[in-house]
């Protein structure tokens, strides 16, 4: 068994007083590993960066497929999520502050983090995975940042919707939402038939799931986390309103989509309209995965996510030069 080495650390943000985690795995016998071997994870709107990656479930945690295959990879969580800082916004009542973490914040975020790997490595690029909104915050940094990039994965992104988006539930916009950990399971499932969810998604692996999701915020209880709701204004503002937060035009290293056929939060339509725009890549692909949900890194078939990234990662250097 390849000896993996963990350790969680924690950079300051470019405000005072908050700080960012970074989750890092690597094996033990691999101290140099550069910029095509060099990858970090970004999280989505609701969920801290160790309940998608991190969960020690089939052949591994997400991060430590990754690291056994030779790749040097972190996980970040944004201000608001998991270890890191959560802005005064989220200590009150929900109604008390304006939304919270909004996705130009997460870009800042993101930046940060990357500077700080680039220089603390000696690295002039590194690879970017986005899941969902991560798609959106890694999406709009590497359309501003393509020289510190090597390729960018975006795992099920947001994209301009029909007016309609599953994580807008309606109504004001709090600071942050309380999300019931249980009670996402059917929400979860919903877009698969009936007779393929325990396949989909094994015995244990849900529970396992929720012991890590609920450990991301011990200061709430009775199985309830809470989670920024900055994104959820972005939806209105953009999304679902006909616009891009960003232009995948702008992008100009090669790009891997990846998106499962029953993800009701990012539609195969949704897909097909964003794949075409990423025309300055150096080369583009475009896999959709059968019988997964949006939340298909942690199902039986993230084994096919994995696969690809790996193909993606390991092929062709970052432009066609």
């Amino acid at each position: 068994m390849t000896n993996l080495l963990m350790e969680n650390l924690f950079i300051p943000s470019d405000t005072d007083n908050i700080s960012l985690h970074l989750r890092h795995k690597r094996r033990a016998d691999i101290q140099i590993f550069g910029s095509q071997r060099t990858i970090l994870l970004m999280h989505g709107a609701t969920l801290p960066a160790e309940s998608l990656f991190d969960v020690p479930v089939g052949e591994g945690a997400f991060m430590d497929v990754l690291s056994r295959e030779g790749f040097d990879v972190y996980a970040l969580n944004v201000r608001g999520f998991g270890g890191s800082t959560r802005p005064d916004g989220m200590g009150g009542a929900p109604e008390a502050a304006l939304p919270q973490v909004r996705t130009e914040t997460a870009v800042r975020d993101l930046s940060t983090a990357v500077d700080y790997l680039l220089a603390t490595l000696a690295i002039p690029r590194l690879c970017l995975i986005g899941m969902s909104w991560g798609g959106t915050v890694t999406g709009a940094y590497t359309a501003a940042h393509n020289d510190k990039v090597e390729k960018l994965t975006l795992i099920a992104p947001q994209w301009i919707n029909d007016g309609v988006s599953r994580l807008d539930p309606g109504g004001p916009v709090p600071a942050y939402r309380r999300f019931n950990v249980q009670a996402f399971r059917q929400r979860w499932l919903e877009g698969a038939p009936e007779q393929k969810r325990e396949e989909i998604l094994p015995a244990g692996w849900f529970e396992q799931w929720a012991a890590v999701i609920l450990a991301s915020d011990p200061a709430e209880q009775d199985g309830v986390i809470r989670a920024p709701a900055g994104v959820i204004q972005d939806v209105r503002d953009y999304w679902s309103a006909g616009k891009a937060f960003y232009s995948p035009e702008k992008i100009t290293v090669p790009v891997l989509l990846l998106h499962a056929e029953w993800d009701l939060d990012v539609t195969t339509q949704q897909m097909g309209n964003l794949f075409p725009r990423f025309l300055n890549a150096p080369y583009r692909r475009w896999t959709e995965i059968g019988e997964g949900t949006h939340m298909v890194v942690m199902e039986r078939n993230r084994w096919q996510v994995l696969e690809e990234i790996l193909i993606f990662l390991r092929t062709a250097p970052h432009s066609k030069g």
